[in-house]
């Protein structure tokens, strides 16, 4: 079996990319360039992961009509990156506007060229609240328009094993599955040593305290 999976180089995604390997897939990973305040320190990451979990094929590919777009913290360097607040209401100035509807499209493309069974992407149940196109709702709609969509025999199945789960229980899985967090990346704004106060950093440094070990990234900052 292979598998399309999205490895943006974050926490997150490789733990995906580790578990697909896990369920038997052949992994080809597909990371794309968006105009990211931290698009090198993911493309790094990316590469890095993927030559260490012997994916069968690492393809990277720029997008970087989403800068152009703007309206995002992550691509507009004139909207700032807030640091985390515990209450904050509607969506997060960090969501890029339908950017998973735009990979999955392209993940899709991906997989029926390559004759894949499986999109993985690492939505989970955290993210719901705030980013429209990480709902249940809205992969489901969007499985309904790949097998519609598409023309190869088989279907194309998008796979979201984390929907239920939260940060910590991500992280528990990839430590039982020897995933080198080392090489991963969730910080929203910087390249070298993440800040540590972006929302991305906190619920990565929760999800690491919880579990009692300690990040294994450089930060400028620990709260």
């Amino acid at each position: 079996m292979k598998a399309v999976c999205l490895l943006s180089g974050g926490m997150d995604s490789t733990t995906l990319a580790y578990v697909a390997k896990d369920m038997g897939y052949d992994v080809l990973a597909l990371h794309l360039n968006y105009g990211q305040l931290t698009e090198r320190k993911e493309r790094e990451c990316a590469r890095t992961v993927a030559g260490l979990l012997g994916a069968k094929e690492f393809l990277e590919v720029d997008v970087g009509y989403f800068r152009q777009f703007g309206k995002s913290a992550l691509v507009d360097e004139e909207i700032p990156v807030n640091d985390f607040r515990e209450e904050h209401a509607g969506v997060p100035k960090t969501y890029v506007p339908f950017r998973n509807g735009n990979l999955l499209a392209m993940a899709t493309s991906f997989a029926e060229s390559r004759d894949a069974d499986a999109v993985f992407i690492g939505v989970q149940s955290s993210d719901f609240s705030g980013y429209p196109d990480c709902r249940e709702e809205f992969i489901r709609a969007f499985q309904a328009a790949v097998d519609l969509g598409t023309a190869q025999e088989k279907p194309i199945r998008l796979m979201t094993p984390f929907v239920h789960m939260n940060k910590t229980a991500i992280l528990e899985r990839g430590l039982a599955l020897g995933v080198p967090y080392e090489h991963t990346w969730s910080c929203y704004t910087n390249n070298d040593a993440a800040c540590g106060v972006c929302e991305s950093c906190h619920f990565r440094l929760e999800a690491f305290r919880a579990l009692g070990i300690e990040d294994p990234i450089p930060y400028e900052v620990r709260p």
